[in-house]
């Protein structure tokens, strides 16, 4: 195997400029989302991100840097689209709903408790809404979404900030409800504490939010205050750069080589081409 190394004249045709940073798109799972068979564990005041069972209900969850795990550190990090999955067990309404994001960072990792009565967070900053309509006859015995798209407004993440989600749903009026508790629950990661709910017939959680109980969670309100996280699924991207010649250089002197995307080589079975050895260009023929 014959070697020599390249005079900067022979190349000088080609150059190694560092490129732009460029978009990554990834998705984490917070729970086994794809495998998900396990539904919330309690009464319908358990159940988040919403039950249909009430024509109101608002659900505050709390994800930490533990289970942004994946996402933390990564530079320009933003969510893009938000899933959760649930089952029809036999519902046989079409229910449709008024449906609300509100997304923000926190420092805190768990809802505060004052003279025993744990507290809402308070929220204000909307990311999307619309309206839909679960046809519950389509997916009989199936399992479904309810799914946030943000690719027009992505959120901004920040390492090591806690994500607290706040999800409201709204009948169009309030008999628009299932005939039971059980029949669309959500399915849940096991991950207790980290979740609250607000139920009512009559009154939504913005104009809960506005009154004289909030931020007060309470089984006389029709709270559920020890929920577990839903699975769920977030997809988010992030700016990664694409590493220069120089860099390879500066980070490849140890004797060994490398192909120019910098991955390491047999030297004992280099194909033809140009490598980097000893932080130098080397052609091998």
């Amino acid at each position: 195997m014959k070697k020599f190394y390249l005079i900067l004249a022979a190349i000088a045709a080609m150059t190694f400029n560092a490129q732009a940073d460029h978009t990554v798109s990834r998705t984490l799972y917070v729970g086994d989302y794809e495998n998900a068979d396990v539904i919330y564990n309690g009464s319908y005041f358990d159940m988040a991100p919403t039950n249909f069972y009430l024509a109101h209900t608002g659900a505050q969850l709390i994800y930490t840097a533990d289970e942004l795990a994946d996402m933390q550190g990564k530079k320009d990090a933003m969510v893009t689209g938000i899933s959760f999955k649930f089952t029809n067990g036999g519902a046989f309404e079409e229910i449709t709903r008024t449906v609300k994001l509100y997304l923000q960072e926190i420092d805190e990792t768990a809802f505060a408790v004052v003279e025993g009565v744990k507290q809402f967070f308070t929220f204000d900053n909307l990311v999307t809404e619309y309206e839909v309509t679960y046809d519950m006859y389509d997916f009989m015995y199936e399992d479904n979404e309810v799914v946030f798209d943000l690719t027009d407004m992505p959120f901004a993440v920040t390492t090591g900030k806690s994500l607290l989600m706040t999800i409201v749903f709204d009948a169009l009026d309030d008999d628009n409800c299932t005939i039971g508790s059980d029949y669309a629950p959500f399915y849940t990661t096991g991950i207790r504490g980290k979740g609250m709910v607000y139920t009512n017939n009559w009154t939504g959680f913005e104009a809960y939010a506005e009154g004289p109980d909030f931020p007060d969670a309470t089984a006389m309100l029709g709270c559920g205050t020890n929920v577990e996280l839903p699975v769920t699924k977030i997809d988010f991207c992030y700016s990664e750069h694409s590493t220069s010649l120089n860099e390879v250089n500066a980070a490849t002197a140890d004797g060994a080589y490398y192909n120019l995307m910098g991955q390491k080589m047999n030297a004992n079975n280099l194909p033809a081409g140009i490598y980097i050895h000893n932080g130098k260009k080397v052609l091998v023929k």
